[in-house]
């Protein structure tokens, strides 16, 4: 009976776990596209409640459906990678096997494009350019996660701007005001230094695969620096652009999350290597409330 229990558990697996499949798709990841299409939803000035199938689908498109297909296509293209990082990952662990990762990726590729569909020629183009850039990230010949500027930039915009920028458009059914573009734009350039953080995990991984990350290029003191000041100066600007716009009080509420922010960058600068985790915990959560306060601010407008 142990012998048999041994031979089966030995055996390579013909199917992946299910938990492994959620795992790969990794849902603490899908909040901030989810969260900055509400922020554009909530900006376009146009009531939720007039079209609330229209915002349940484009949470839903860009958390769990396109955020999620760029998760398995990262994993699938990195799982050498992670086999030196995180080799208990679901594929490098075997849990995901043999190439149903890729399959899962293209799968979720083709449902992200038949469901951005249903949002209209501003959805379906949104969604397009999401699964390019998805792929774009991660997949050779491009592959711009190489890069320590590139990759990161790819992701904030795709996460925040573009995200930000549907949800405002598909609500209002055209394109969105300018100053709805320029701020969503100002946050997904923050989320540059978000992503560089991140990437303080894989940082062994990265440099042993030729990985650029600015972790790996500058070290990780000086990458943490770069880091917050990517973070806080676009910030800085948003105050700036609502202060003009006359909305001080939401210049001042955001002035005071950014000051937070700075507190907790200040300690996260003692050990970056260490306490980049923390901060993704901490400082990024208020940078996401600062978020939602400009786009009440844009509402208003």
């Amino acid at each position: 009976m142990t012998v048999t229990s041994d031979l089966h558990s030995a055996l390579p697996r013909r199917y992946p776990e299910p938990s492994a499949m959620l795992r790969l798709i990794k849902p603490i990841t899908w909040f901030p596209p989810m969260w900055a299409y509400l922020c554009g939803v909530v900006s376009s000035g146009v009531s939720p409640w007039s079209q609330p199938m229209l915002v349940l689908a484009g949470v839903f498109l860009a958390g769990p459906i396109v955020c999620g297909m760029s998760q398995a296509a990262n994993d699938w293209c990195d799982r050498h990678v992670d086999a030196v990082n995180e080799p208990d990952r679901p594929i490098p662990s075997g849990r995901v096997p043999g190439r149903w990762g890729l399959w899962i990726a293209l799968a979720m590729t083709v449902l992200s494009l038949a469901l951005g569909a249903t949002l209209g020629p501003w959805g379906f183009g949104a969604t397009v350019l999401a699964v390019i850039a998805a792929w774009a990230y991660s997949a050779e010949p491009v592959r711009a996660k190489r890069s320590g500027w590139w990759g990161p930039g790819l992701v904030g915009l795709s996460y925040e701007t573009l995200p930000w920028i549907t949800g405002a458009a598909v609500l209002a059914a055209g394109a969105p005001d300018a100053r709805v573009i320029l701020i969503a734009g100002l946050y997904g350039i923050g989320a540059h230094g978000i992503m560089t953080l991140n990437d303080f995990k894989a940082l062994e991984g990265d440099r042993q695969h030729g990985v650029n990350s600015l972790p790996v290029t500058l070290g990780p003191d000086r990458a943490a620096r770069v880091a917050c000041w990517i973070m806080a100066l676009p910030q800085v600007a948003v105050v700036a652009a609502l202060l003009a716009w006359d909305r001080p009080v939401h210049a001042a509420i955001i002035a005071g999350l950014i000051a937070l922010q700075l507190l907790a960058m200040r300690r996260m600068l003692r050990d970056p290597k260490a306490l980049a985790p923390w901060y993704n915990g901490t400082g990024v959560l208020l940078s996401v409330a600062g978020m939602m306060v400009a786009a009440v601010a844009l509402r208003a407008l």
